[in-house]
């Protein structure tokens, strides 16, 4: 899955993958402290301040009238023009990202259900051909040729950012390295509703059995307290478990090896319990003076106070499994690699995976085209996107603090808002 996300972190952990996997808090790098070299070829850096956002005045999306309820699909939604792609600000780097991007997923969009409403499969055959062989250079008036701008619902995109987090880890049980990394347990079951009921079409739970009960998986707090001990296998352990706890927020990461090297983890599968973000929870207790409900700020209140951080971090019952990854990645959730500054997580219910997007927020970095090819746990509802800006410090510090307000656009194949109005 998508990774889960940062900035969703803060409205992960305020509520909001990544999957790479769920994507969550006022997303914001982990608060400055030396991480010790343990003996790799270079120490883990979390000594990394949030970078300050680039202000950018957005563009204005079409006023239309506030449904009685809210909408659970794109289309329910509603779907009208956008302006002319060829109006909008994207720069030629962006444009050659978003086609690259576009490139890597459009076979596989072909083959899946639209959730959203807005497509069908055989809608993206005609550009994916074009796509396969279309030069970098001239990306721009590729996507001015196969697509149309379209507002989904009201427009107003509220985005996040992502990255690919880098931690101190081994890959076996030292000293200084104590907190498991789990693989997916055996005895963690995914029961398809489909078959049950039309009312139930398209949901699904994950739990155990216990006897011949279906029950919840177990929560975090028992998992912490040895509820896996000797009955799931762990693929490595991490040094601290706050910046774990982060990592799998963003759903997949780098352990820095303290004999050197790299290993790389992603999403494998999660426990089935709701997702609960702990920012929501620390700010609705005031626990975090203003300013502090970044990731950093989260940290390091959680490292101050580790008792009650213990605690707190169980409040979020959902937990996730991993496997270590030796191809490209980190992988998004339609099992493809995401590419930074180009792939965004977004709510499949609105948005159909594997479709540009192009951003207008009231912060410059987050604006441009990007491709939604993930989803995050607190990535929900329309125009609702979680940017994923890749690994490394700059990639920490701008996800970190990424948390901006403006408007979205999806393009849609020529020909998707006719046939959405009836027109044949």
């Amino acid at each position: 899955m998508r990774i889960w996300g940062v900035a969703a972190l803060a409205v992960m952990l305020s509520g909001c993958s990544g999957g790479i996997v769920p994507a969550y808090v006022d997303r914001g790098a982990p608060p400055p402290r030396e991480a010790p070299d343990r003996g790799g070829d270079r120490p883990v850096n979390n000594n990394v301040p949030v970078r300050q956002p680039i202000p950018a005045t957005q563009m204005t999306p079409t006023t239309v009238a506030t449904p009685a309820t809210p909408a659970t699909t794109g289309a329910k939604a509603g779907a009208i023009a956008g302006p002319a792609i060829s109006s909008l600000p994207i720069t030629p780097a962006a444009a050659s990202r978003a086609l690259a991007a576009y490139r890597l997923s459009c076979t596989a969009m072909q083959k899946r259900t639209d959730q959203s409403g807005l497509t069908r499969g055989s809608d993206w055959a005609e550009s994916c051909t074009a796509a396969a062989n279309w030069p970098a250079r001239d990306a721009l008036s590729f996507f001015t040729t196969y697509f149309e701008a379209v507002q989904v619902g009201d427009g107003k995109a509220h985005s996040t950012g992502y990255y690919e987090p880098e931690i101190a880890g081994s890959r076996n049980r030292r000293p200084g390295y104590e907190v498991p990394v789990y693989a997916k347990p055996n005895d963690l079951v995914e029961l398809d509703l489909t078959p049950f009921s039309e009312t139930l079409k398209g949901k699904r739970i994950r739990g155990r059995f216990q006897g011949q009960n279906f029950v919840p998986y177990y929560e975090r707090a028992e998992i912490e307290k040895g509820a896996l001990d000797g009955k799931v296998p762990v693929i490595a352990w991490a040094a601290d478990p706050v910046e774990m706890f982060f990592l799998e927020v963003q759903g997949s990461g780098r352990l820095r090896l303290p004999e050197g090297g790299v290993m790389r983890i992603g999403f494998a599968g999660q426990n089935g319990r709701d997702y609960t973000g702990i920012g929501k929870l620390m700010r609705d207790r005031n626990l975090l003076a203003p300013g502090q409900a970044s990731m950093q700020g989260i940290m390091k209140y959680l490292r101050d106070n580790p008792e009650e951080g213990r605690a707190i971090m169980n409040e979020n019952k959902s937990y996730v499994f991993f496997r270590e990854l030796t191809g490209a990645g980190p992988l998004g959730s339609m099992g493809l690699p995401v590419t930074p500054m180009a792939s965004v997580a977004a709510d499949p219910m609105f948005t159909p995976l594997g479709a540009p997007v192009f951003l207008s927020m009231d912060r410059a970095e987050a604006n441009g085209l990007w491709v939604a090819q993930d989803v995050g746990g607190a990535i929900k509802g329309s125009n609702r996107f979680d940017t994923f800006w890749g690994a490394g410090d700059d990639a920490r510090a701008i996800a970190g603090g990424m948390n901006t307000r403006g408007t979205a656009w999806l393009l849609l194949p020529v020909g998707t808002l006719a046939r959405l109005n009836g027109a044949q």
